[in-house]
């Protein structure tokens, strides 16, 4: 069965160019389902599982990806990390939407 890592994708996404510095993650400001009480450093991508896809051949599990709905959140409107984002394989608009002077575009990435 094909799946990739959510490790994977973690990796994929601190590519991103642009994002903060996080000195208490050692590394570009990207989050798996933050808790609310960590105390985020912008300009950011923000990540959680959002469901997930399968494909059978003869009735046995052949492909299964993971659903990410990604959250970039940046005080910069004219931002390049969503436009890095949206260029990941598979991934989808969906929304955007500006909350406490943060910028903030979601996408929906099947990886």
């Amino acid at each position: 069965m094909i799946s990739k890592s959510r490790q994977d994708f973690h990796q994929v996404l601190v590519k991103a160019p642009g994002l903060a510095d996080d000195p208490l993650i050692g590394g570009p400001a990207v989050y798996f389902q933050p808790p609310p009480t960590v105390q985020m450093h912008y300009p950011c991508i923000v990540y959680e599982i959002d469901g997930e896809h399968g494909i059978h051949a003869d009735d046995l599990p052949y492909i299964h990806r993971r659903r990410y709905a990604v959250t970039v959140i940046d005080p910069d409107p004219d931002s390049e990390i969503p436009d890095y984002v949206r260029d990941i394989e598979s991934a989808r608009f969906e929304r955007f939407y500006t909350e406490d002077n943060l910028n903030h575009t979601v996408y929906a990435i099947y990886y």
